[in-house]
This record gives structure tokens, C-alpha cells and sequence, in this order.
């Protein structure tokens, strides 16, 4: 993990916001950049080789998932970049005083990506990234229970909401199961299971790794997407980022014995068929 809101190794630093490194034998991917360019820095600290990172996935369109794309770019201006075309949508958050605040990409992400000789890559169905590696593309919202996890607009006004439709996961598949990486789960934690099933044919998500979005939860959803993960029969979970103190702190109780930290310079290492 190259960014995340916590540290606990010397010589690295933290931010708000996610950023995962991933290696699939020769293929180097990034999932999502973190809100600055913390993503390069840890990534030297960590001595990460950069160069050979072929592709960028962006997992929803907000600017502590997008904001280190302009240095990121600048290491590897190849690399191909996944999004889902609302990611460019204007987008504002309004906290509890009612007060409206911009939380898009800066313009001058969108020009870095924009700029780019190849373009980018639109995703939103499924979509394969390298070999065994796909982005889920639009997520289908069935479950009555879970949201899009706060207040979220595409007006500085506040009166058209989004759903945040670009959310989306990134899953590896390991051959007898799938390892499912989680910007936010905008689109739900439960419902993301629920499709990666679909899209795998059944296969079972042995881990589970990444933002959750349940800050602002009630507890009935903390409690059935605890029902769903049990269900699940994970191996490992990792809440980070935006899972929340107290989800996480239930969801560590709930699930001890798999239940893992996902800080900055956490690794986690799997093995495919």
C-alpha cells in the first residue's frame, strides 16, 4: 500500500486518501494515486520500481484517489489509465452544518489525463487490465440497505446527487479464488461481493482489501455487511481509508482471526493457480 490515512513504518508518511501497488508476475499496476504526489515519494522510500507500471485504475472520480496522477505521470507517462468517464463529473460532499465542499478531481488531473498522446481507457463494464486483473466497471446497486456512504452532490447547490456510478473495484484472480481491492465501495461493499461473484462465475473472494465507506453507516447495514462477510468465508479482510473508526473497530471484533492492518507499506502477498 503506497497511501493510506495511516503509517506504521519509519521513513514513510501518510495522507488521507488510497493508493495500492500491485505486482502480477512481470505486470506492474497502480489502483488509484492517493491526493498528492505521496504515492511516488513512498514508492522510492519503498524502492518500488515506478518504471514498469503499465497501467493506472481509478477507482471513483475523488480527488484523494485521483490527485497524484500529475507526478505519477511524470515517472510513467505510458502507462495506460482506466476510469469511468463520470469520474470527470463535478463533485461536491456537504458536511453535517450543511456546508458544501468540492471533492472532484482538480483540473489539473483532468488536464494531465486529458493531455495524455493515448487517452484513457473508459470502464464502464467490466474490463480487463492485464492478464487475470480486471476493473468491475459500474457496479448494480440491489441491496436495500447500503447507500453511497454520505452526502454526495454533482452541484456546489447541493440539489443533484450523485450516485457515484464511476465507483468501482479492482479483482485478481488467483485461479481457485479472487482477491477484491476497494477504493471507497461507493456502490457498497455487499453489492460489490454480490457482482464479482456474478462476474467470476461463483468463484469465492478470499480477501478482501481497501476502503469500505461505513463512517457514516447505521448500524443495521454495519450489521448485515458483517452478515455478508461471514457469509463470504473470507480468508483475510482489511478495512482502510474510509471504513470508519467505529465499523472498523466492529469489524475487527467481529472477524479477528482474519482481520489484518492496511497502512502504508503494508504488503500482502498471494499465490495464483
Amino acid at each position: 500500500m503506497l497511501v493510506e490515512n495511516s503509517v506504521h513504518r519509519q521513513g514513510l508518511v501518510a495522507e488521507h486518501g488510497l493508493s495500492f501497488h500491485v505486482q502480477c508476475g512481470e505486470h506492474g499496476l497502480l489502483f488509484d494515486t492517493g491526493q498528492t504526489d505521496l504515492a511516488v515519494i513512498n514508492a522510492e522510500t519503498l524502492r518500488l520500481p515506478l518504471d514498469r507500471v503499465e497501467a493506472i485504475v481509478l477507482s471513483h472520480g475523488h480527488y484523494d484517489h485521483t490527485g497524484g496522477i500529475p507526478a505519477m505521470l511524470e515517472v510513467v507517462p505510458e502507462a495506460r489509465i482506466y476510469l469511468h468517464p463520470a469520474a470527470f463529473e463535478n463533485k461536491y460532499s456537504r458536511n453535517q452544518a450543511g456546508l458544501s465542499r468540492e471533492i472532484g478531481m482538480s483540473d489539473c488531473v483532468v488536464q494531465a489525463i486529458r493531455r495524455r498522446a493515448g487517452g484513457f481507457i473508459e470502464t464502464t463494464t467490466r474490463t480487463e487490465i492485464v492478464e487475470g486483473v480486471f476493473a468491475t466497471g459500474e457496479i448494480p446497486r440491489a441491496t436495500a440497505y447500503e447507500d453511497a456512504g454520505g452526502a454526495f452532490f454533482l452541484d456546489a447547490e447541493n440539489i443533484r446527487t450523485d450516485s457515484l456510478i464511476d465507483d468501482q473495484a479492482l479483482v485478481i484472480d488467483l485461479g481457485h479464488s479472487v482477491i477484491l481491492l476497494l477504493g471507497c465501495a461507493h456502490s457498497g461493499v455487499v453489492n460489490t461481493l454480490n457482482y464479482v461473484r456474478h462476474l467470476t462465475g461463483g468463484k469465492p473472494v478470499s480477501a478482501v482489501i481497501g476502503g469500505l465507506h461505513l463512517g457514516s453507516a447505521r448500524e443495521e447495514r454495519i450489521e448485515q455487511t458483517i452478515a455478508c462477510l461471514r457469509d463470504a468465508k473470507l480468508e483475510i479482510l482489511a478495512p482502510a481509508h474510509c471504513t470508519g473508526w467505529p465499523a472498523t473497530a466492529k469489524l475487527w471484533r467481529a472477524f479477528e482471526d482474519i482481520c489484518h492492518p492496511a497502512s502504508v507499506g503494508t504488503v500482502f502477498e498471494f499465490k495464483r493457480d
